[in-house]
């Protein structure tokens, strides 16, 4: 797949904030607006929309709050991913450190391919490397601005993400594969052992 690409700094394709820092314990609510905290991110980059929590949040600066195409990046934890926000019937929610928000300028790279690239084994090589020594992996702030990714047109940014998730349809398919494979396999074996062991009795009956 040949392409002009160019490698920028993470910093340099997207706006990066802080998630709102909170003090003490978060006063659940039923209603009120939503907020994503670290445990609703899943390490593959999954937001779970079903266990996120309600506060009461009156006086919190817009900045905060994330929507549609707005990136959550996880920058504590044995996995620090990222997982772009997808669309939501209950409206925008908050975010609370240690996550941070991430906006990409769309001129230059969409959601899903920066998402993407964060993900992946170079980046993630270079989050290793500031996190050395550290008994908690924590990426800072400017650790991600500096980080270094690919970025192609938006065309090519595409076909990768196209061929990215043909490629995990495969890989699953060929987990289940392999999996009903062993277990037929298995199956063939207990029938023989359960036949041999029938025949064993049948002989010893006819002696």
């Amino acid at each position: 797949m040949a392409t002009d690409s160019k490698t920028l700094c993470i910093g340099d394709v997207c706006a990066l904030q802080m998630g709102m820092t909170v003090r003490g314990r978060l006063e659940t609510l039923e209603h009120g607006s939503l907020v994503l905290q670290l445990r609703d991110v899943d390490t593959s980059g999954v937001i779970d929309w079903k266990a996120v929590a309600r506060i009461q949040a009156e006086d919190v600066r817009d900045r905060y709050r994330v929507e549609p195409g707005d990136i959550v990046f996880r920058s504590r934890g044995e996995r620090t991913t990222a997982a772009v926000v997808s669309p939501n019937p209950e409206g925008s929610a908050l975010v609370v450190a240690p996550l941070m928000i991430l906006r990409p300028n769309k001129k230059l790279i969409s959601a899903d391919y920066l998402a993407w690239a964060i993900n992946q084994a170079p980046v993630q090589r270079q989050f290793d490397e500031e996190a050395q020594g550290t008994n908690l992996r924590m990426v800072s702030k400017t650790t991600l601005e500096k980080a270094t990714i690919a970025v192609p047109d938006h065309a090519t940014q595409q076909r990768i993400l196209e061929i990215d998730t043909l490629a995990e349809l495969e890989r699953a398919l060929s987990q289940q594969l392999t999996a009903k494979q062993y277990d037929l396999m298995h199956r063939l074996l207990t029938d023989r052992a359960a036949q041999a062991t029938q025949y064993r009795a049948a002989e010893r009956i006819t002696r």
